[in-house]
C-alpha cells in the first residue's frame, strides 16, 4: 500500500464507491439514509473505512468509517444540528464535550451504516495516549471503565488511544494500543479472565497479533461487554469461518491508493459467542497512515 491520498473527493464519488461496496454484500443502498450523512460532514479530507461483521445476528449491513472535516468542531453539535442523533440528558450525549476538555485530540471519525444510519463517533488521541485512571475521572464515562481497573491492569491494558461513543446502542469502546502486538498467553487469560469459554487455539493465534484491542462498556451496569482485537486481515483464518459474499467484500471493495488493498480483521468474544468483523480503507488520513505505517513495519 502507498501513503494517504490528498486533497478532497466529494459526494457523489463517495456514494458511488459505498453503491459498488454494498453491491458486494448484495445490499442496495439506502439513498434517504445515506445521503444526509454524507452531506453534513462533507468535504471528504481523510480517511474512509468500509467495514461488515460477520455471523448470524451480526451481519446485513454495510458499515463506513469517514474522517470529520477539520472545519467542524463539535461532530456531535454538528450530528444533532443535522438531525442524525436526537438530544439526549442521558451521558452519552456529554462525553465527547468531556474527553475534548480532558484530552488532546487529533481528529474525530464518525460511523454509520448504509441501511441503519448515523451511530458513532470516534474520539482519537493517539498523540495524547490515556490511562484507564485518567479516562475513569470523567463524570460522564461509564463506571464500568474504572471498575475494571484491576481487570486492565493484570493484563497490561492501560495505554488507551481512542474513544468511540455509539449514540445508538448508548456504549463506549475504548481502544488500546499495542504496537508489537499481545502474548498468546495473554489474550487466552483476557478471555478466560472474563469468564468466556475456550477460545479456538487458531483464532488466539491471530489474536495475539493485534494492533488495536477494544473493550465495550455501557452505562446501565459494570460489566465488560465485549473485547475485540483488531489486525491486519488475516484471511487464512477469516474465510472458512465468515459467508462467502464477506470474503467477496474484503477482498474486492474499491480503494484510492497505489498498491495492495489494505483490510483488517477484528475477531469479538462477548458471552454470546465469537464474530468477525472485517473492513478495508478506501483511502487513508495523514494521521491513520502515520500511526499504520509505525505499526506495521
Amino acid at each position: 500500500m502507498s501513503g494517504p491520498v490528498n486533497g478532497e473527493v466529494d459526494v457523489e464519488t463517495v456514494y458511488s464507491a459505498i453503491e459498488e461496496a454494498a453491491g458486494l454484500l448484495d445490499l442496495r443502498c439506502s439513498p434517504d439514509t445515506v445521503r444526509p450523512i454524507l452531506n453534513a460532514f462533507e468535504p471528504f479530507e481523510g480517511g474512509i473505512i468500509f467495514s461488515a461483521s460477520a455471523g448470524e445476528g451480526h451481519a446485513g449491513d454495510l458499515d463506513l468509517t469517514i474522517q470529520v472535516p477539520r472545519a467542524i468542531d463539535d461532530p456531535y453539535a454538528h450530528a444533532l444540528a443535522h438531525g442524525l442523533v436526537p438530544p439526549t440528558d442521558h451521558p452519552v450525549g456529554a462525553l465527547l464535550s468531556d474527553l475534548r476538555k480532558h484530552c488532546s485530540v487529533d481528529e474525530f471519525l464518525i460511523d454509520f451504516a448504509v441501511l441503519g444510519g448515523f451511530h458513532k463517533i470516534y474520539v482519537h488521541f493517539p498523540r495524547d495516549v490515556q490511562g484507564v485512571s485518567q479516562l475513569a475521572a470523567i463524570s460522564s464515562m461509564p463506571r464500568a471503565l474504572g471498575e475494571n481497573a484491576d481487570f486492565f491492569a493484570r493484563h497490561g491494558l492501560d495505554d488507551v488511544a481512542m474513544i468511540s461513543i455509539d449514540y445508538t446502542n448508548r456504549t463506549v469502546n475504548a481502544y488500546f494500543t499495542f504496537p508489537a502486538g499481545l502474548e498468546a498467553a495473554t489474550v487466552s487469560s483476557i478471555l478466560r479472565d472474563l469468564g468466556l469459554p475456550e477460545p479456538d487455539e487458531e483464532l488466539v493465534e491471530s489474536a495475539r497479533k493485534t494492533f488495536r484491542a477494544y473493550v465495550t462498556l455501557g452505562w446501565d451496569s459494570g460489566r465488560i461487554e465485549r473485547i475485540s482485537f483488531a489486525r491486519s486481515l488475516d484471511l487464512a483464518v477469516v474465510r472458512p469461518r465468515v459467508e462467502p459474499e464477506i470474503v467477496r467484500f474484503v477482498t474486492g471493495t474499491p480503494y484510492t491508493y497505489e498498491g495492495d488493498r489494505f483490510s483488517i480483521s477484528i475477531v469479538k468474544w462477548s458471552p454470546d459467542g465469537e464474530w468477525f468483523n472485517v473492513g478495508s480503507y478506501y483511502r487513508f488520513g495523514p494521521l491513520q497512515w502515520d500511526v499504520l505505517r509505525k505499526i506495521l513495519n
